[in-house]
């Protein structure tokens, strides 16, 4: 068999029964998740539904701008989604999340696109948004996870910044732990991926291929491209995302503006 097998209606709808398993733990143990349940099932249905629609025309236009246009709402989504699983926001978070992940993902996309698989031309949507939806998805939850990690650590442990200021620091080598750490928590997803991918899972992508007929060797290649841009978007994207916070975080004076970060 060539090709794809088609996927009906009612094959998703036996699909979508599975999630019965959810709702019976939910139930079960009193969680209360029904409702977010249903929500997060529709969401998912109803998104990827229009996605697919959306992509028809974009993939047969093929235009520079209408490419572009699809990239930068995905990657504004993708910022503000991110902040949600951070416990601590300051003014200008959604600035910093916004100008992060824009530069992680446009770098290591185009890299991929440009020089790794060598598209003509590298904007081809066909190659540049999905891979630009892969990093995005994995990197901005490696941000998220390295940003609630820092502004915690710097609530947590302001005192022992102040001090390191105050014994003549500057607000880059007090802060430097800070960003040691935010940047290793931020990395653990991937490297955690990167570790069992192929040897215990088979990831989306390559499934994907494998699926739609691809020759199982160049599959695996794809796949591994992905694992690095995702790995390089994720460290450029924690580094940059907390280096902004940190100079939004300390004044001229080398100050620590603690007043400026605020629980959620």
């Amino acid at each position: 068999m060539n090709g794809p097998v088609s996927i009906s209606a009612g094959q998703l709808a036996l699909a979508a029964s599975l999630l019965l398993v959810n709702a019976g733990l939910s139930w079960w143990l009193s969680l209360g998740l029904g409702r977010k349940l249903v929500v997060a099932a529709l969401r998912t249905v109803v998104q990827l539904t229009l996605l697919g629609y959306v992509l028809v025309p974009v993939f047969e236009v093929a235009h520079p701008a209408l490419t572009l246009a699809v990239g930068m709402t995905m990657v504004v989504l993708a910022s503000f989604e991110g902040l949600k699983r951070v416990g601590f926001r300051y003014r200008g978070s959604r600035v910093d999340s916004f100008v992060a992940l824009l530069v992680a993902s446009s770098v290591t996309t185009w890299f991929g696109t440009a020089l790794v698989v060598s598209v003509e031309p590298w904007w081809t949507p066909r190659y540049l948004i999905p891979l630009l939806g892969m990093v995005l998805g994995n990197a901005l939850t490696g941000i998220s996870l390295g940003l609630d990690r820092g502004l915690r650590q710097i609530y947590t442990d302001a005192t022992s910044i102040e001090a390191w200021l105050a014994l003549g620091a500057t607000r880059r080598e007090a802060a430097m732990p800070v960003l040691a750490d935010a940047l290793r928590t931020g990395l653990v997803p991937i490297l955690n991926s990167m570790s069992i991918v192929g040897l215990i899972t088979i990831p989306g992508m390559m499934t994907g291929q494998l699926l739609g007929g691809t020759p199982p060797a160049l599959a695996a290649r794809y796949q591994i491209v992905i694992m690095f841009l995702i790995s390089a978007a994720t460290a450029l994207g924690v580094g940059l995302t907390v280096a902004l916070s940190l100079r939004r975080l300390f004044d001229s004076e080398q100050r620590l503006r603690l007043d400026r970060l605020h629980k959620r």
